[in-house]
């Protein structure tokens, strides 16, 4: 549902205001989360049960992948010329604040209730506080300012603009491969050092459950704290630079450090090793979202950074942990790190051949 949600709510950030989309797709996420919090078991209900559960996660589909498009245009029309990638960059800072959370509710609700309660009804609490978190993010994001760019373009656009539209999106087709071509890679390590890492750790290295989730707090909370560092040098040194260096660093890096991992044994050890992998994936997340938001004109900024983004992200992002524990099954699991190397180094063509969007941008129109 993410290319689904990056269209539609693409269009709709376009044609109605990046204000309005981000107040619905958080409708959308407090609807899911809510569904999801209290459908009844299958004991009780029969098919309906999952035929809700389904419900609520095509909801929650459509949000994530309308969120990034409009959250990314959102803040890169909002910051100054000078602070593009600083003020970017808090699109991943309140991602991995998200993650966070998460994890601070699993260990919470681990401490404190029996397995047995936690599979009984202890899992609907997270979707719970998420919804009622949804509801105080909507009543904040109500209280948004427009942005400037959009109710410039807004004032000026022909009545029949084919802005927000396919076939708008279609006259930038060298943009749209480079969204997708820079997010392989990038998306491909930011899911394999974060939601991975903890299944790793434990599958592979052989950590506890209640250590794995502890290391990988400490090295998202490190991580957190190093995006608007890396936006703000981008601002000085440009986009690609930084880029470059994920690149360089990811290609290069990248089987030695999951192979050292997996012969991590103390929670330094391991700790360390993620950290150093998530300084060199800062490199994209910090900065990716201006990057993107640069390579198209106002009109159809939105619908040109959520719905190639969503492609790619699902292509390769969401399927990196079944690649993952697929080449684990057949007894390579190495092979995996081979793969993530591969979607890196390709991303690292495109970060080597494309304009630098800083200097060259859509968002001085």
């Amino acid at each position: 549902m993410r290319p689904a949600g990056g269209w539609l709510m693409g269009r709709y950030a376009d044609k109605h205001g990046r204000r309005a989309a981000l107040t619905l797709s958080v409708l959308l996420m407090c609807g899911g989360s809510l569904l999801i919090a209290v459908t009844p078991s299958y004991a009780k209900i029969g098919l309906i049960a999952p035929a809700m559960l389904v419900l609520a996660r095509l909801l929650q589909g459509l949000s994530v992948g309308g969120e990034y498009g409009a959250s990314a245009t959102y803040l890169s029309e909002m910051a100054g010329k000078t602070h593009r990638g600083f003020w970017s960059s808090f699109q991943y800072v309140t991602l991995i604040m998200g993650q966070l959370l998460a994890l601070a509710m699993l260990l919470l609700l681990q401490r404190t209730m029996s397995p047995a309660d936690l599979e009984s009804w202890g899992w609907r609490i997270p979707f719970i506080v998420g919804a009622a978190l949804a509801v105080v993010a909507v009543a904040m994001r109500r209280g948004l300012e427009e942005t400037s760019a959009f109710e410039k373009d807004r004032a000026s656009r022909p009545p029949q603009s084919a802005a927000a539209t396919m076939r708008g999106l279609m006259a930038h087709p060298r943009a749209v491969l480079t969204v997708v071509g820079l997010t392989a890679g990038g998306t491909v390590a930011f899911y394999t050092f974060t939601t991975y890492a903890q299944k790793f750790l434990v599958n592979t290295a052989g950590f506890s459950k209640s250590d794995a989730t502890y290391i990988n707090a400490m090295s998202l909370l490190i991580y957190m704290l190093l995006q608007p560092a890396i936006g703000a040098l981008s601002d000085r040194i440009g986009r690609r630079p930084v880029l470059t260096a994920f690149g360089v660093l990811g290609t290069l890096g990248t089987i030695p450090l999951l192979t050292a991992l997996e012969g991590a044994r103390t929670i330094p050890q391991a700790l360390s090793l993620l950290i150093l992998a998530l300084v060199a994936v800062s490199g994209y997340t910090a900065i990716n979202a201006v990057v993107k938001a640069e390579l198209f004109p106002t009109s159809i900024r939105a619908l040109g950074v959520g719905f190639p983004y969503a492609v790619a992200v699902s292509v390769f992002g969401g399927t990196a942990e079944y690649f993952a524990l697929w080449f684990k099954n057949m007894g390579h699991e190495r092979w995996f790190y081979w793969y993530v190397t591969g979607c890196i180094l390709a991303s690292l063509v495109v970060y080597a051949t494309m304009p630098e969007t800083r200097d060259n941008t859509h968002m001085d129109e």
